[in-house]
């Protein structure tokens, strides 16, 4: 069977909307401000209740000469954040004549787009085998201070997701405000050991120059200056606080991605290998549109270097499907009750489903090292 040619990249270019809200929010203050969260988080659901789900599956195989429109997107976004990012921080130094209060209100929107958009197009951008394009992505994680995502999310993620290795698998019934300052405090050496190991394998120690961790300080360093440099030790605060809000955006989506959802263990530290029913998905078309098919994510750890609009939808069968996109669903995990009640019965009934033969979870939601009954 023919599959369909690539959807149109237009609409994906949906997220450039965000500019003119963090402009409007950083010149005016006030009520301008709340444009840019109820946009992401209300007015995004709200289009996904009217548009509904979009199951359409484009040829995978499609070149990446058809796809310049997609990746343009992708390329342009970096000189559009710097501008808000710093352009913000100069005119809430120099010009505005806001309360600090207010000026902080102002970067908590822009650390809502430099983690809905900026952090989603730098992890699209680190997966792909381009320099250019991991220097990018680079650049975008600098801007938000957490550089050693890029590390984490290729090294450690990818290869251990779902298992008690991963940091940013959410165990089963761990609540968000559990799972961020575990993350916080995790991920950073989680990465550093990740390095370290592969440096080993190549007989290099893990202060070569060749490690990583250098760049992504040198470059975190460099952000820092240009905004002290812009607006004082108050350019500081502002912009570490967008980073603050921006990797709070990042971590709610990851805590969301794969919930409860559990490899096999084998035994010997070995896993079964992992599937698609390994991740949530939502095919919800407007918020995937925001968030470039993030939400298709079974596909993308099945193929992890295969271009954002190109990524697969499965059927109910394959993949566990959240019951709305992910604004809504991040919403829900800040509030640890209405997240159990939504979730926790999903996870059972994956559970049986996938896995009908483990008698005990226990040793899963603690994040040890289990042995299913019968696995040998």
């Amino acid at each position: 069977m023919t599959r369909p040619n690539v959807p149109a990249a237009w609409p994906y270019w949906i997220t450039l909307t965000f500019v003119p809200l963090a402009a409007m929010a950083i010149t005016r203050g006030g009520w301008w401000i709340a444009l840019i969260p109820l946009w992401g988080w209300v007015m995004m659901p709200v289009f996904d209740l009217i548009l509904g789900r979009d199951l359409r599956n484009p040829d995978p195989d499609t070149p990446d000469t058809r796809l310049f429109w997609f990746r343009l997107l992708t390329w342009i976004w970096f000189p559009i954040e710097a501008v808000l990012v710093f352009g913000g921080i100069w005119y809430l130094t120099h010009v505005a004549a806001f309360p600090t209060y207010e000026k902080f209100l102002v970067m908590f929107g822009i650390g809502v787009t430099t983690g809905t958009v900026g952090i989603v197009y730098a992890h699209e951008l680190f997966h792909k085998p381009a320099r250019a394009e991991r220097w990018l992505g680079d650049l975008l994680l600098a801007m938000v201070l957490y550089s050693h995502f890029r590390t984490e999310h290729l090294l450690v993620h990818h290869p251990w997701v779902g298992t008690s290795r991963d940091t940013v698998t959410a165990r089963y019934n761990e609540g968000f405000l559990r799972f961020f300052p575990r993350v916080l405090w995790q991920g950073p050496g989680s990465a550093w050991r990740a390095e370290r190991a592969m440096l080993a394998r190549a007989g290099r120690s893990e202060w070569h120059p060749s490690n990583p961790f250098w760049r992504y300080i040198a470059l975190q360093a460099a952000a820092l200056a240009v905004a002290f440099s812009l607006g004082g030790w108050l350019g500081v605060g502002l912009f570490v606080f967008q980073a603050i809000v921006a990797v709070w955006q990042l971590e709610l989506t990851n805590y969301v991605e794969h919930y409860g959802l559990t490899r096999r263990h084998l035994g010997g530290g070995k896993y079964e290998p992992v599937g698609p029913r390994h991740s949530w998905d939502s095919t919800h078309r407007v918020s995937n549109l925001l968030l470039i098919n993030l939400q298709r994510h079974a596909d993308h750890h099945l193929h992890p270097a295969r271009r954002f609009p190109l990524l697969q939808s499965y059927s109910e069968d394959e993949v566990p499907q959240l019951p709305t996109g992910y604004p809504p669903m991040t919403a829900m995990a800040m509030v640890p009750p209405v997240w159990r009640r939504m979730m926790n019965p999903r996870v059972r009934a994956w559970r049986r489903k996938h896995y009908p033969d483990i008698d005990d979870w226990s040793a899963y939601k603690a994040g040890t090292l289990p042995m299913p009954t019968g696995a040998g």
